[in-house]
């Protein structure tokens, strides 16, 4: 995992993943025999790691503090945590490669569905319906997008806008609170 969040996935060859497992290649070839097996197993092994990062992030969420924006701020810190580094490497090479696209599909679909709800209901308590979807799909997609952009100016007051424009749009799809404009004066 952590070879793929250095390296990515191309760079990422059978025999520097064998090195950084600590195993010899015959050996990891022997449980892994082809490529796409090796990344499959990978993928849902990365898949773990983040629902075990968001369950980690769940638990400091403080007494009073409003679960939807406790859940932003956690997805935008790990972000840059190794198991989602590592997954944006093998999703990069997804779109060149279709035969890792294939091997990733399950855990991304996984990952999809339970990407700030199930693997961490102390984040969510406003439901699933569609409406909900689309909040979680505005808030996680708008993250992503903002994680892989490189701002070049004002970063951190830009990025903090950004989450606070994302946090009430999420708010207002969720008819939470008194929120009626994407931008607090």
């Amino acid at each position: 995992m952590k070879l793929f969040a250095e390296v990515g996935y191309f760079r990422a060859g059978n025999a520097a993943i064998a090195e950084a497992c600590g195993l010899t290649r015959g050996a990891m070839l022997y449980h892994f025999p082809t490529r796409e097996e090796l990344v499959t197993a990978a993928a849902w092994h990365i898949h773990a790691a983040r629902e075990a990062a968001f369950e980690v992030e769940a638990k400091k969420l403080k007494p009073g503090q409003d679960a939807l924006d406790g859940a932003i701020d956690a997805y935008w810190r790990l972000l840059t945590s190794v198991p989602f580094a590592a997954f944006l490497a093998l999703e990069r090479a997804g779109r060149l490669d279709e035969e890792v696209a294939r091997a990733i599909l399950p855990a991304q679909e996984a990952f999809d569905r339970a990407a700030m709800g199930r693997a961490t209901p102390g984040f969510i308590m406003a439901g699933n319906d569609a409406r909900f979807q689309a909040s979680r799909d505005l808030a996680r997609f708008a993250l992503d997008g903002l994680h892989r952009a490189a701002l070049t100016y004002e970063s951190d007051a830009r990025v903090e806008n950004l989450l606070n424009v994302i946090k009430r749009a999420v708010h207002m799809l969720n008819r939470k609170g008194d929120v009626v404009d994407l931008w607090s004066e």
